[in-house]
């Protein structure tokens, strides 16, 4: 059986179960292409090594490839496409994950500052249009695609609220905002009117100058120009520079760190941010609550006045 006919029947049953599936789904493309017009039962061990290495350094993208490729293995294994799974049986030293980066107060207001930079005058909503987007990833904690899949009708701006449909976990939640942000969207639904809007206030809330979609790729490349031009450098002891995914890192940080500042009762609000966010449950979140100095000292005096408490009722 052919790889692709075998990459299409797979993702179909993915899908079938529910999952969206679209990040495999093109990175099993990206393999049947490279692979050329074979059998499944013809790619070759060293082919499948080549790719899993792809160019550069080796990166923790490897153990994503692999696991992606296993899976399909397994399926056409167990329907009889393949009798063998080419994939190496060794799995190479892989660099840790990037440390989630907290970005301070001075790098956003540096990376917001630095949007008119991005003016394109094929394209002159780009810039505009990317502060927004800061705006919001930082102000509402959404994941980079939650934010660009929303429509015009997502952004209830009278009772402020956005509505995140069909999420990582294929649920809908609201995420409540506040009147700065809210201002901020309501001046930019209004340039975005001036873009086509070929599904009337169904149109995307984000989108390239045809009124389409925003890529993902084209906004992922876009942020790594801002961060270079907003002098954010990399960490001391990381591989990678921040990406624009830690702008949801640093909101919850932020979040969390306003409410220790706060004297709220932060344990028990910690299921409610779980929600906001989007998460299955409290351990996402936890993972997200990366320890900054400033995180670490409210703690730490919070703690302290616990015990302080505790020994003035001895």
């Amino acid at each position: 059986m052919e790889l692709i006919d075998v990459v299409t029947a797979y993702v179909s049953m993915q899908r079938s179960l529910g999952l969206r599936f679209e990040a495999a789904d093109r990175l099993l493309r990206q393999f049947a292409h490279e692979m050329g017009n074979v059998g499944i039962a013809d790619v070759r061990p060293d082919a499948v090594v080549e790719f899993l290495q792809g160019t550069g350094p080796l990166t923790a993208t490897w153990r994503l490839k692999y696991n992606v490729l296993a899976g399909l293995y397994r399926f056409a294994i167990s329907r009889g496409y393949s009798e063998t799974c080419p994939l190496p049986a060794n799995v190479p030293k892989l660099p840790p994950p990037q440390t989630p980066y907290v970005y301070s107060t001075a790098e956003l207001h540096r990376l917001i500052d630095a949007t008119p930079l991005l003016y394109n005058y094929r394209s002159p909503q780009q810039a505009s249009m990317y502060r927004t987007l800061i705006l919001l990833l930082y102000g509402s904690g959404l994941r980079i695609g939650e934010a660009l899949r929303l429509t015009i009708l997502d952004a209830d701006l009278i009772d402020r609220v956005i509505t995140v449909h069909n999420t990582k976990f294929f649920k809908t939640r609201l995420v409540p905002i506040g009147q700065r942000l809210s201002t901020e969207l309501a001046t930019h639904i209004e340039r975005r009117r001036g873009l086509p809007m070929p599904e009337g206030n169904n149109s995307r809330l984000f989108t390239s100058r045809t009124g389409h979609g925003w890529p993902y790729s084209q906004v992922i490349t876009l942020f790594q120009r801002l961060r270079q031009m907003a002098k954010i450098e990399c960490p001391e002891g990381e591989l990678h520079p921040p990406r624009l995914h830690d702008l949801r890192h640093t909101a919850t940080v932020h979040r969390v760190l306003a409410w220790y500042r706060d004297g709220k009762d932060v344990q028990r609000l910690l299921p409610q941010l779980a929600t906001y966010l989007g998460h299955v449950d409290i351990k996402s979140t936890q993972r997200y609550l990366r320890m900054t100095p400033e995180l670490l000292a409210e703690a730490s005096r919070r703690f302290a006045q616990y015990a302080q408490c505790g020994d003035d009722h001895e």
